[in-house]
Formats: structure tokens, sequence, C-alpha cells
């Protein structure tokens, strides 16, 4: 059977399982739709959790930069796993604690303001629909492909099939879809991974595969990879271009921001007590790390192989591959010398414009004749290594389900934040448990067409868009929870003055230097301390804090029940009976 018939059936079958889920757990009331009833086991938490974070984002765009960026795609790599143990560890049980499942609601009891509950409202609202476009444009490059549909119908797809499991079912019903998800998207990884690692190393672990020599030869991978890289006139694979302020700031921005997302922390409340939250969080670092740490081999493998294929060979013999992803637009080629071969070598093969490659526009001033985008290398890499059609089809329908995964979870942060902060909570308190029902699915639906919207427009490949998102959070949410938490005399007008900074910084940044709304793109040059949109999140969390405190000094302290609150916060005792008040 050809790739098409069997994505046709993996995917149908993944879809089938997950749709049958959302029926069998539609949400009755409004904690089930919010926090599951509370009730969720810590393993089937913490493989929802792993599936939730592993968006399309780690799955498909991570090993696809770290192949062409080599050592500088690591900040990824550190960033999210170091931003998780953050949050796991130093935050959610606090949260976990105070009882709020969202971090609006956290902020706005918080700090005593409905100011404040706006702002974080408004801040959440940006940082998710930000996020959410990168994994709709994820799903549209994987139906595009493999289903050889349009990227635009691809995405319509993908948000059909959201918007019938997150407003069915709410967080139940994306918590059981999710556990399905994360078993999907793991066998898909690593299926595909362990085949090449024997087929080039003959190790059939990937991890060791990487690092071990050619199977049937004495040079090591790595090695082998450098020479291919040099040769083209790249840099050494294993060596950085970045220069090591960016690459600090790009990690600590996406770990902050991690540490801050709000469709990650409510997580922590779909399980009884806190003792379960600590577990679950656990188990979900294990289910991650496999994913992470087969990523740089598979990235070396697939950056390998590809070199192999297409330098200097004829256009004409490329395999059939090759042509299908021509057909996407992610992977073009032009003929500049006109012998037939492709010269993949350094350089921009298209002028850009607004980053992306413009086809009926060759470069003249660089020799390169191929543009591949990023986020076809893992899917890509079964294909190039000739591997079983089921193999590459599977790998379609794990990109799917780690897409999906991450975007149910965020449209349903969305629906919180308009149908729990908003309506609940400042509009009408009054609003029966059906009506705030309703208002969550309803809105949960317009998120879904907006997401949609992101996807089908988005503003970069989507490990960039992703970042620029994790950007979001560290500059607005992480200095409040992380002083809400620590600071007893951190007050309203500190809170709402550092985020209004923090969120105004970066999102002026981000116009002007990824997005190009304000004026002309500037040069890289012209970046602030050297620093890149993606890395930026770091500057304005701590402009953030900085305002937050000075702030906070000069105006009155907050009200005593407050202050007895964040003191008892701190306590451990008494923490397994944490009630997910709403």
């Amino acid at each position: 059977m050809d790739v098409k018939i069997w994505t046709y059936i993996i995917v149908g079958i993944t879809f089938a399982i997950y749709i049958g889920i959302a029926i069998w757990t539609r949400a009755g009331s409004t904690k089930e739709f919010y926090v599951a009833g509370g009730g969720v086991s810590p393993m089937a938490n913490g493989m929802a959790t792993a599936a939730d974070w592993m968006s399309a984002a780690s799955f498909i765009s991570m090993a696809g930069i770290i192949s062409f960026a080599g050592y500088d795609g690591a900040v990824y790599l550190m960033g999210w796993t170091g931003g998780y143990v953050l949050l796991a560890l130093l935050l959610a049980p606090y949260l976990r604690k105070f009882g709020k499942f969202t971090v609006p609601d956290f902020i706005g009891d918080r700090y005593y303001s409905k100011t404040a509950r706006s702002v974080a409202v408004f801040c959440a609202l940006i940082v998710s629909f930000t996020y959410v476009a990168g994994q709709m444009r994820g799903v549209g490059v994987v139906f595009s492909r493999f289903l050889e549909v349009e990227i635009n119908t691809g995405v319509i797809i993908g948000m059909v099939i959201v918007l019938f499991y997150a407003v069915l079912g709410g967080m139940k019903g994306i918590t059981y879809t999710q556990v399905a998800q994360y078993c999907v998207l793991i066998f898909a990884f690593m299926v595909p991974a362990i085949f090449i690692s024997i087929q080039m190393t003959g190790n059939p672990i990937p991890q060791l595969g990487m690092g071990s020599t050619v199977a049937g030869g004495d040079v090591y991978l790595l090695d082998k990879l450098n020479g291919l890289s040099t040769e083209l006139g790249f840099a050494e694979y294993t060596d950085g271009s970045k220069s090591m302020l960016d690459v600090f700031a790009i990690t600590l921005a996406l770990m902050v921001g991690t540490a801050g997302l709000p469709h990650v922390i409510v997580r922590f409340f779909t399980v009884k007590n806190v003792k379960d939250a600590r577990k679950s969080a656990g188990l979900a670092l294990v289910f991650i790390v496999i994913l992470y740490t087969t990523a740089p081999a598979v990235s070396v493998f697939a950056r390998t192989n590809l070199i192999e294929t297409v330098s200097n060979k004829n256009y004409a013999e490329m395999p059939q591959w090759f042509k299908n992803w021509e057909k996407t637009g992610l992977l073009m080629f032009n003929d500049k010398n006109g012998d037939g071969k492709i010269q993949y070598v350094k350089g921009d093969a298209f002028v850009l414009k607004d980053g992306k490659p413009q086809k009926d526009q060759p470069n003249p001033e660089s020799a390169n004749e191929l543009y591949i985008d990023n986020d076809i290398m893992v899917l890509a890499n079964p294909e190039i290594a000739k591997l079983p059609n089921w193999v590459i089809a599977l790998v379609a329908a794990g990109a799917l389900a780690a897409a999906l995964s991450t975007a149910a979870g965020l449209l349903l942060v969305i629906s919180a934040a308009v149908s729990h902060d908003l309506i609940k909570k400042m509009v009408n308190p009054n609003i029966s448990e059906k009506g705030e029902l309703w208002s969550a699915r309803i809105s949960a639906a317009i998120a879904v067409v907006v997401a949609g919207y992101f996807g089908i427009n988005p503003p970069g490949f989507v490990a960039a868009v992703v970042a620029l998102a994790f950007g979001l959070a560290a500059a607005s949410f992480f200095p409040a929870i992380i002083l809400g938490i620590f600071h007893k005399r951190m007050n309203k007008e500190g809170a709402v003055a550092g985020m209004v900074v923090g969120m105004g910084l970066m999102l002026y940044y981000m116009a002007k230097y990824k997005l190009g709304w304000i004026g002309e793109m500037p040069d890289k040059s012209e970046w602030w301390f050297g620093i890149s949109p993606e890395g930026f999140g770091t500057v304005a969390m701590i402009a953030n804090f900085i305002v937050a405190l000075v702030v906070s000094k000069f105006t009155p302290a907050p009200p005593q029940e407050v202050q007895d609150i964040v003191e008892n916060i701190r306590i451990p005792s008494g923490a397994g009976e944490a009630g997910a008040a709403h």
C-alpha cells in the first residue's frame, strides 16, 4: 500500500479514538469542564501533561531547528526542559495550594483587583493565541503533505476535530484524549528513530547511536556530519554561531515562559491533591525526557541523510519524497547555473520577504539553489531514510497528535479566561452553572476559528511562533506569579504596572524586529543588546520585575488578609487538601 492509503488508515483510526473518547467523557459540569472533576490519576495526568507539553514545536520543529542550527538549536532543549522542572517543582504546588486553577484567577485574587484580573486575561489570550497559531500551522503542514490537501484545508480539518472534543468534553475530554495522543506521538517519534539509528550506526538506541561510529566504518557520525557541513560552507554542526548572551536570553525566556504557561498550570488541578500533583509532575518529566533526549539524534540522522541525498545530485533523479514536498512549497529548488544538479550550500536560495522565501525570486547573491523549511525535517526523515510506508504514515499521525493535544489545552485556557475570569468574575457574577458552561463552549468555538485564521496566516515557522509565545508569557506572567507567591509586600499597583510594561515591551519588540509591522524590518545588527526576538522575553521580564518592585515600594501595602494568605501558601502543612475553589 502507498503512503497516502496508510496515512488515511492510521490517521483515521487515531481520529476515531479521539472522537470516541470525547463522547465518552463529555463534561456535565463546570468543574468537569475546567479541571476534569479533579479526580484524574497521577499516571493519566502525567501522560496528558506530557502530550500537552510536547506540541507541534517539540515534535515537528525542534529536531528540524537542531538539524539546521546544530549546536545553537540546543537552546530549545535546555529552555523547554528546564522550564518544565521550574514549573513542576517551584510554582505548581504553591498555585495548587492557593486553589486557583487559572492564572488570571490567581492574579485577580492575589492582587485583589479587577484591573489586575483584566490585564491577566488579556495576557492569557495573547499568549494562548500566539501559541495555538503554531499548532494549527503544524496540523496544516502534515495534512498538506500526507493527505495532499492545501495547508489551509488541513488547518480547517484540524479545527473541526479539536473543536469537537474540546467543546464537548472540556478538560475531562481533553485529558483522556491526550493520554491516547501521548501514546501515538511517542510511538511515532521513537519507531523511525530506532530504525534509522540501526540503519546508520548499528546501535538500536538513538541517544547512543548519535555518538557512535557509522555502520561499517570507524568514522564517528558527528565527525562525518561536521565534515559534510563544512564542505558545503556551513559552520561545523557542533559549533554555535549565536552569541552566548543571546543563547542565555533565549534559554531563560523559554524557561520562565514555560513556567508561566497557563495551559500547563491548570493540569495540576485535575488530580485530587498536592501529593498527586507532584507525582504526576515527576511522571510527566519521565515521559517528556524520552522524546527530548531522542530529538538531537533524529536531527543528526536527518541532516546527514539529507545532505547525502541532495547535495550535487541530479534534480531529475530525485526520489519521490522530494517531488511530494515540492508541491507543498516547503521545499523549493531553482537551477541557477542550469547544470541540472542541486547546489546545496550556505546562503538563502530565494529572496526573503518578511522572513519568507519568494518562490519566483531566486537570490542572485547566493550560489545555494535549495530551500528547505525547518518544519519538514522530522516528517520527511523516514522517507529520506527509505523506511516502510506505514512508518511514514505513523509519523504523520504522531505529528497531528502532538499539535492537536496542545491546541486543545490552549483552547481550554482561552475559554476559561473568557467564561470564568471575564464573565463570571467580572461581568455577571450571578451566572448559572449551565450559563457558564455554555459561555465556555461558545468562547472555545470562537477561539478555534481565530486560531485557524492564525494557522492559515502564520507569523513564521512553528517553533519560532511558539518561542514568541513563551517570550510573552515570560514578560507578563512569570514575575506576577513569583512575586505573588514569595513576596508578601507585592501589591496590585506593582503587579499591574509590571505586567503592562513587560507585555508592552515584548509586543513592541516582536512587532518591530520579528513581524516588520513598524517600518522596515531592521537588520540583526540593530537588535537591542544583540538579543533576538525569541530571547527578548528575558529583557522584558527583568523590566517587569524592576517596575513591579519599584512601584510597590512607593504604593500602599496589600491588605493584611492577603499577606496572611501568602504566608500560609508557603507552609507545606495541610497541603494535602488543597481545594480547587472556583
